[in-house]
């Protein structure tokens, strides 16, 4: 790591926004990372101001800062994926997961519920698999994980392996019609308490591809060369015909067919401009009641958009037992 520059200790950069709850709102401790995570050291360099950070144009000081997180906050030992696959910033992804404990709290009464009596669906669950892994360790929630990507399962598969307190709260399930996203992998009569999606952001390989060069002037100015992705992803992570919009569209629409099954249907929404498409598609669909929850992380603004089938007053009957 490049030295020190003279003066005091710099304190950790905060991220402001995120949830009270999220323990990544006062940003990062590396000397506690780094005994934890030795790998991480090599990746460590120093601001203009003297702080410690790391360089998030490059990929493997970005996946070297995962695994230590996921060590250090929630327990995950050999996390990994393979190369190529989307690396998913853990602070913003435990934002949804404190943000889903506050809505399904309102209808059980508890904040936030715990325990895994609470059931989730992850649509897409990627090689990663950040949303089961957070989620079932910070609210020992249950989940099913789903994917089309079946080696983005197997590679799941091994991390639930070296981590078997895991196994018993994770499920991953395989979709086995990519133009479907809940037909085929709902077994019969099963319910979940919520659904939650990270949706391909992009609506095209190109449009991906300008996304991925943008980011890189970003972090590196705009006299930088070929862009890397350093948070990686591949098609059906980083884009699907019609981008965001479409996916959460059919999500919308998938989910009148159901509206019994999920009690909370929510998805992130990264673009702004996208919302008054989809809140048309919801007037359609009729749901009970619909949310969006801001989400922002230093600069950086999202949203979950939520709905419900289920009147106000019968959605504390989900959380009751028989």
């Amino acid at each position: 790591m490049k030295p020190r520059p003279p003066g005091a200790a710099k304190a950790p950069q905060a991220k402001p926004g995120l949830h009270p709850r999220n323990p990544h709102r006062e940003g990062y401790d590396f000397p506690v990372l780094v005994e934890a995570s030795p790998e991480l050291r090599p990746h460590l360099v120093r601001t203009p101001d003297g702080r410690t950070t790391v360089d998030f144009a490059d990929p493997a000081a970005v996946k070297a800062l995962n695994r230590a997180l996921l060590l250090v906050h929630y327990g995950i030992r050999d996390w990994d994926i393979p190369p190529g696959y989307l690396c998913p910033p853990v602070p913003g992804r435990a934002d949804y997961l404190h943000h889903l404990a506050d809505l399904l709290g309102e209808a059980c009464g508890s904040m936030p519920p715990q325990g895994g009596g609470i059931r989730v669906l992850d649509i897409g669950t990627g090689a990663n698999g950040i949303y089961p892994l957070l989620g079932h360790r910070i609210h020992g929630w249950s989940f099913a994980g789903t994917d089309v990507d079946v080696r983005a399962l197997e590679s799941l598969t091994r991390v639930l392996a070296a981590n078997p307190g895991l196994a018993g709260g994770i499920e991953l399930r395989r979709q086995p019609r990519p133009e479907r996203i809940f037909e085929g992998v709902l077994e019969p009569g099963e319910r979940f308490h919520a659904c939650l999606c990270n949706p391909p952001f992009h609506a095209s390989a190109a449009e991906a591809r300008e996304g991925s060069a943008r980011k890189w002037r970003n972090l590196k100015g705009a006299a930088a060369g070929e862009p890397a992705r350093n948070f990686g992803g591949r098609a059906g992570e980083l884009w699907c015909p019609g981008g965001e919009a479409a996916f959460v569209g059919r999500m919308v629409e998938e989910s009148a067919e159901l509206g019994d099954r999920i009690l909370w249907f929510t998805s992130l929404v990264s673009r702004s401009e996208n919302l008054p498409d989809l809140r048309r598609k919801l007037r359609a669909a009729r749901p009970a009641e619909v949310r969006v929850i801001p989400m922002a992380q230093g600069q950086k603004r999202s949203r979950i958009l939520a709905w419900t089938y289920v009147p106000a007053q019968a959605r504390r009957g989900w959380f009751e037992g028989p």
